[in-house]
């Protein structure tokens, strides 16, 4: 069956812009109510039999018979053994992505991740305590492909944190397991692993089982269920975030080959049908070129009913008045992926505010993100890059506030917090700070 990508064609210009724009934009992250109720079901199960109901629902969904959870437990040596199989080819690469990784985390860490203290005119000692999670769940896909990448952008950043323990769980359909995967966790330092998956693997990561241990934070993509399964057991334990569909959007002055702007759109629409993928650009003939090069790309793609349906249903090209007004239109987006595929990049970069990561330049294509530039590949979706930042050693730690006050600092201190406390009309919080004051008549 032939396939076509045709994404909606739009300008600034035309009167009805707004409206087909925001048209385009939407996408409802809720989730189905019958996935709900379902996932609501499965974390009650787990949370009140364990062991037992991961086993029962691993069987069923995954088809993975085991009669006990121990023997869904992925040993060290398999993790070694899987990276020692690997061609070379892999194992290089592999190790050269995880290198990179960790060496963008380590920086991240030197610059925002450490403890500070200083002392007031008073003597007073105030800081902050910057400690790792004690134990982190991280939920690796692995229905309809396989992220070797996932692990490492999950498990490097926690590792780098200093997380006392880091717990994988990945579902095996069938008992497949995908030996890169398995090398991934290895190289990247995964405490334990398990092959459970779905809400299930959510529901033992969050409340424990006889073996499984229950964690602090869980992190890392899935599927609806998944996605539903973090929400509800928020509270109980953190979570990175809620991810929506793919995203790219390409700012291009029209200075890069076509081709390589075309596929670059194919790159995030061939992760699914809702993935969405757009194109700003000033010039007209520019995003004339763009739709010939995929028309003649696309037969090409081993995915390519997947990345016509996402172009056609959510994609888009449109011609702005200007760089600035593309600029402008994406910060509006706020997307999880934004190049800026300009002959001047830097003379853009000021002006884009909202993404989850920002490429710059022609020869900086979004999928070297994905693997192995360094930064981490676990990004704000569906436009909350306004609000939010990608994975990184902060999710992985926690801050404590210090406070010593000295007997001097107490006396300044305490009336003041004595006026505000009876102010709120709490008198013990008022006497405790009042205690502390010296009775200067006595002495």
């Amino acid at each position: 069956m032939s396939q076509s990508a045709r994404p909606l064609r739009l300008s600034t210009l035309d009167k009805d812009f707004e409206d087909r724009f925001r048209q385009r934009l939407h996408w409802s992250g809720e989730t189905d109510a019958a996935i709900e109720s379902r996932v609501a079901d499965i974390l009650a199960d787990v949370r009140q039999r364990g062991d037992a109901a991961v086993l029962d629902y691993t069987a069923r969904f995954d088809g993975l018979q085991a009669t006990t959870v121990s023997q869904l437990e992925l040993s060290q040596a398999e993790l070694k053994a899987a990276f020692d199989a690997l061609p070379v080819t892999q194992r290089e690469a592999l190790q050269a992505a995880a290198l990179r990784v960790r060496s963008y985390h380590e920086a991240q860490k030197r610059a925002s991740g450490e403890s500070w203290s200083y002392h007031d005119a008073d003597g007073t000692l105030l800081g902050q305590k910057v400690t790792p999670l004690d134990r982190v769940g991280i939920y690796v896909p692995g229905g309809k492909a396989a992220y070797p990448s996932s692990v490492l952008m999950n498990a490097i950043p926690a590792h780098v944190a200093g997380v006392g323990e880091i717990i994988m769980v990945v579902p095996t359909p069938k008992g497949e397991k995908n030996q890169l995967v398995l090398a991934a966790a290895f190289v990247a330092g995964v405490s334990r692993a398990y092959t459970i998956g779905g809400a299930q693997a959510v529901a033992a990561l969050a409340y424990g089982t006889g073996s499984v241990p229950a964690v602090d934070k869980i992190t890392g993509p899935g599927n609806a269920y998944v996605a539903s399964a973090k929400r509800r057991v928020f509270g109980r334990v953190g979570i990175d975030m809620i991810a929506g569909p793919s995203e790219i959007l390409v700012l291009a002055d029209g200075t890069t080959p076509a081709q390589w702007v075309a596929m670059d759109l194919f790159s995030q629409a061939e992760h699914d049908e809702l993935a969405q993928s757009i194109l700003l650009c000033p010039d007209g003939a520019y995003l004339d070129q763009v739709q010939r090069e995929m028309d003649q790309l696309l037969p090409l793609m081993p995915r390519r009913e997947i990345i016509a349906k996402s172009l056609n249903d959510r994609g888009a090209l449109i011609q702005t008045r200007d760089m600035q007004e593309a600029c402008a239109i994406s910060n509006r987006i706020a997307p999880e992926h934004l190049e800026v595929s300009s002959g001047n990049p830097h003379q853009w970069e000021p002006l884009l505010r909202h993404a989850g990561a920002i490429f710059l330049g022609a020869w900086t294509s979004e999928s070297l993100g994905d693997y192995c530039a360094g930064p981490n590949h676990v990004l704000p979706t569906s436009g909350t890059a306004r609000f939010s930042s990608p994975l990184g050693v902060y999710d992985f730690q926690k801050r404590s506030s210090l406070i010593e006050v000295s007997e001097l600092g107490a006396q300044t201190l305490g009336k003041i917090a004595s006026v505000l406390a009876h102010g709120e009309g709490l008198q013990a919080h008022a006497r405790a700070a009042e205690m502390r004051l010296q009775d200067v008549s006595k002495s």
